[in-house]
């Protein structure tokens, strides 16, 4: 009996040891599933897009660990006069070395078609060692930090070009280039607001610690990159757009290649480009991209300006019955909010026109600024926020989709470093001005409405007229 006892008495208690394990270990293993199922689904898991899709989620919470750190030091912890005074600071530091820095991303990356994975991986490890750096500046917000934020702030725009000029090449088959670009972005969006309140966490027990997480968050990141399909570093088989000028679009192919033509004159040949022409360029691929930047501009110039005006406005002119602080977050869901449904709109809308999409988003912007300013109130202002949250997200959306489309491979890196630079000074000039204005509300809304009616003066009617032509659609991997 006793033999038996000894036999039969450890069984319950390693059966309750392994249920209490697996009901610990289920709902991570069974969030990792679900997020796996929903990365991979509709293709996305065979064409290595799942992949793309799960590295930009990390990308995302790393960067917005480092956003919590320095939003920390150098906006909340002073008082407003000196809070200005710090951002402006931050601005002229990081932004004004990155504008003269930011066109040689491009061009650097053209040279490395077959080290995109690393390209990646390595944006991921030098910003685990930039906030390594940062951690031991960032509680007293000495100017050591600003050196290491540009850092930051360069290597998270070079991943962010490779990433634009990877997406084409995971293309699942029958998914839209808006549609592939609304995940890889929704991802994002989804992990950095699931990060950012655990980085406020970090925040609590220490200035350092949310750079810390950013930095093990880029080493798992680095590691990721390298598990994207080796098609990504790959150019067998890949085809180049022809260049088509804006009033060429009936003209002919070019000639067939001499065969002693050299290498220099091999590769202009393909895109039908005469000796001594200049690569083909932004502004020789039709009107569709330019106007599509130009009206992207307006979008990321009020992103900019609402972001820093209503930082200070809110902080000396909360909402009606609210705290500060409580303003603040309203207008931040609000914004956030607008901008994770934009996205997810994008992917609904399949291979609708981007020309058309942008120049609706852009009225749609437009319309609701010019209430804002009208009837200034609680309402009107979380509604711009969330509207500029979500115009912002399909305009940009539609704009990758016809970089992806219209510009040839060869120059397609340096045609989204190019487009990020112009957006980033965009965004930057309506910071500025967010930053001098007088801190008057319905001011800063007839502001804001002025800024989206200058892009809209300027692109709309290109937009249209393109759309009404419509624009070539070259193969683009």
């Amino acid at each position: 009996m006793a033999s038996a006892r000894s036999h039969n008495g450890p069984g319950p208690l390693r059966r309750t040891g392994r249920t209490l394990g697996h009901a610990l270990r289920s709902p991570f293993t069974g969030t990792a599933r679900g997020i796996r199922k929903a990365t991979h689904a509709h293709g996305a898991g065979e064409s290595g897009l799942g992949k793309l899709i799960e590295l930009h989620a990390v990308n995302g919470a790393g960067d917005v660990m480092i956003t919590v750190a320095l939003a920390s030091t150098v906006f909340f912890s002073v008082p407003t006069d000196q809070a200005r005074g710090r951002v402006a600071l931050y601005l002229a530091v990081t932004m004004a070395p990155f504008i003269v820095l930011a066109p040689v991303i491009g061009p650097l990356l053209d040279r490395l078609p077959h080290g995109r994975r690393a390209a990646m991986a390595g944006s991921m490890l030098a910003r685990a060692l930039l906030a390594l750096t940062m951690s031991g500046a960032v509680a007293t917000g000495g100017l050591e930090l600003y050196p290491a934020a540009l850092g930051v702030l360069v290597c998270s725009k070079a991943y962010g070009v490779v990433r634009s000029a990877v997406v084409p090449r995971l293309l699942p088959p029958r998914f839209s280039l808006v549609k592939a670009n609304s995940r890889v972005t929704l991802a994002g969006l989804l992990a950095t607001g699931a990060a950012a309140p655990i980085g406020a966490g970090l925040q609590t027990i220490g200035p350092p610690w949310p750079l810390y997480g950013a930095s093990v968050i880029f080493v798992g990141g680095a590691v990721l990159a390298f598990t994207l399909p080796p098609k990504v570093d790959s150019a067998k088989g890949e085809r180049k757009a022809r260049l088509v000028h804006p009033h060429e679009e009936g003209a002919a192919p070019p000639e067939p290649l001499r065969k002693d033509a050299t290498p220099g004159t091999r590769r202009k040949s393909r895109f039908g480009a005469k000796n001594g022409e200049k690569r083909p360029g932004l502004r020789s691929v039709g009107p569709s991209v330019l106007h599509g930047l130009q009206a992207n501009a307006a979008h990321r110039a009020l992103s900019g300006f609402l972001i820093f005006f209503l930082a200070f406005l809110l902080r000396e002119q909360p909402l009606a019955g609210q705290s500060a602080a409580i303003s603040l977050g309203i207008v931040g869901v609000a914004a956030g909010a607008g901008n994770a449904l934009g996205t997810a709109v994008g992917s609904w809308l399949r291979a609708r026109g981007p020309e058309i999409i942008i120049a609706s988003v852009l009225g749609l912007a437009l319309g609701v600024a010019v209430l804002a300013a009208a009837f200034f109130s609680t309402v009107m202002v979380a509604a711009l926020a969330a509207m500029a949250g979500f115009t912002q997200a399909l305009s940009k959306l539609s704009l990758d989709a016809m970089i992806q489309r219209d510009v040839p491979e060869e120059v397609r890196t340096s045609a989204f470093a190019r487009s990020e630079t112009l957006l980033q000074m965009a965004w930057v000039v309506g910071g500025a001005i967010g930053i001098s204005l007088p801190l008057n509300g319905v001011l800063g809304m007839a502001v804001a409405a002025g800024l989206l009616a200058l892009g809209a003066a300027a692109s709309v009617r290109g937009l249209l007229g393109a759309a009404r032509r419509g624009s070539p659609h070259p193969r683009v991997a």
